[in-house]
């Protein structure tokens, strides 16, 4: 089941975004599994939005990539996203 996710992320820094984002994903593709992502700034500090073709991706791509690279990188990992079943997704 494909599966959004939004992540607010209070006291993470553009730069410390752009630092994890770059190390991730050097050539901006994305990871497998992951449909979009998309970030900016919203009220609540650093927003992303992503979706996932499976709850299992996303959580295999949490535990084993973005988890460490949070570490290294000194932001919080107990930040839990907000989910959701996606119904349909509309692309150009």
């Amino acid at each position: 089941m494909t599966i959004g996710l939004i992540f607010e992320n209070p006291g993470i820094t553009r730069a410390q975004y752009d630092e994890i984002r770059h190390a991730l994903h050097p050539d901006n593709s994305l990871s497998p599994g992951m449909l979009f992502h998309a970030a900016g700034a919203g009220e609540n500090g650093w927003r992303v939005i992503e979706v996932w073709e499976s709850q299992e991706a996303a959580e295999r791509y949490f535990q084993e990539t973005l988890r460490p690279a949070l570490q290294q990188a000194n932001v919080p990992t107990t930040i839990r996203p907000q989910a959701y079943s996606v119904h349909n997704i509309l692309q150009r």
